[in-house]
């Protein structure tokens, strides 16, 4: 049985339902000021960390390290470029099986999991082809 969440937490929740897209702690943090219901930084930060630890709410780090927060919906993966952070969705997943599996060796309760590959977009694979060629 889950606690009862904050205030705090409802209008995140709320937030992140009507948006398609994942969403920085900083951009939250703005958007919750401009609809007029402000509240600290570190706030959003702990209510953040509170849904993660519920299973409501998914982080995903991206490649400059900021941190991208939105509802468990589906499982996430994707291919994200080092170079220009660039992230391509992957729409297959070869990893349920194995999530089965663990789930019931460890009987452990999964609520999502994230699979990423890490490399250069095609767009950063030309720039720095033709910067090795220019040298």
């Amino acid at each position: 049985m889950k606690a009862s969440r904050t205030r705090s937490q409802e209008r995140i929740i709320s937030i992140l339902k009507n948006l398609d897209q994942a969403i920085s702690a900083q951009d939250l943090f703005v958007e919750l000021r401009n609809r007029d219901q402000a509240m600290g930084l570190a706030t959003v930060y702990r209510a953040l960390e509170s849904l993660k630890l519920e299973g409501a709410v998914q982080a995903r780090t991206m490649a400059g390290g900021e941190s991208l927060y939105s509802l468990v919906q589906e499982d996430q993966h994707h291919l994200t470029c080092l170079q220009c952070g660039g992230s391509i969705p992957i729409d297959a997943c070869p990893v349920h099986e194995l999530e089965a599996q663990l789930n019931q060796s460890y009987q452990f309760k999964i609520y999502y999991h994230m699979l990423e590959f890490f490399g250069l977009c095609t767009q950063c694979q030309a720039i720095e082809s033709a910067s090795e060629a220019a040298n």
